[in-house]
């Protein structure tokens, strides 16, 4: 069972990276009922998600969710001494708290640009979350913590994007990431191009056929002066054999 729950949170990391642009370390926002939830069940969040995610993690919550523990008494001080350890992410609420899944839904608005996961045990903010594409969504079950299936609203999305053609910007980040880590950018930016075998400069013919022109010039001219001293030979022998006939 804890083989095909990893093979599933692989399947679903890859998933979210590719098509989202996840990277390490990922940034996951808890509420005081997950944090509730791990307490009753004895789970280690910050030993025990790193390695069912396969990476680093940054836990983080909001002053809104700790505002909310302390508001509820003694019942979840344990869940709000858990969340204290996190980082506390900024909120729009600093003034005005609002409560914890309100809170947390404010800090995945306009396409989750800070890829948060959102981990929580409450339903109704879990049904809210799975209206927004590109959020992963966390929980506990059986004493284990489970990262839920992408949902149909994140699928629709992936599928539009490519009937589209689309391809964001925070993909193309993730493709030439990958290509560094495989290496991919080193080896095209040594690659040298290799010119292609073109025709003969234009210039260049027009020079030869010139100097081609010069050295035929003095060919011909001493043709000229051979054929001039063959007549004159010629001409000389007629005149000793005209003057040798007379005598």
């Amino acid at each position: 069972m804890k083989i095909t729950r990893q093979k599933h949170a692989k399947k679903y990391m890859s998933f979210y990276k590719y098509n989202f642009g996840f990277r390490e370390p990922f940034q996951v926002l808890l509420d005081g009922t997950f944090c509730q939830a791990a307490l009753r069940n004895k789970i280690q969040i910050r030993d025990q998600l790193p390695g069912y995610l396969a990476g680093a993690t940054q836990l983080c919550t909001t002053r809104c969710v700790l505002k909310e523990l302390e508001s509820l008494g003694k019942e979840l001080y344990g869940a709000k001494l858990i969340a204290q350890r996190f980082q506390v992410r900024n909120c729009s609420h600093f003034k005005d708290p609002v409560s914890g899944s309100a809170c947390l839904l404010s800090m995945i608005e306009e396409g989750n640009p800070h890829h948060y996961f959102v981990a929580t045990q409450d339903q109704d903010l879990a049904t809210k979350v799975k209206k927004k594409a590109g959020v992963p969504l966390l929980f506990i079950i059986q004493n284990t913590m489970v990262l839920d299936k992408p949902s149909p609203k994140s699928l629709a999305f992936v599928q539009a994007m490519q009937a589209n053609q689309l391809v964001p910007e925070h993909q193309k980040q993730s493709i030439e990431h990958l290509k560094e880590e495989q290496g991919l950018v080193k080896e095209s930016e040594n690659r040298r191009k290799r010119k292609r075998a073109g025709g003969p400069n234009p210039l260049s013919c027009l020079k030869k056929k010139k100097k081609v022109q010069e050295i035929q010039q003095p060919s011909a001219a001493k043709k000229k002066r051979k054929r001039k001293r063959n007549r004159a030979k010629s001409e000389a022998k007629a005149v000793s054999v005209q003057l040798s006939v007379k005598a």
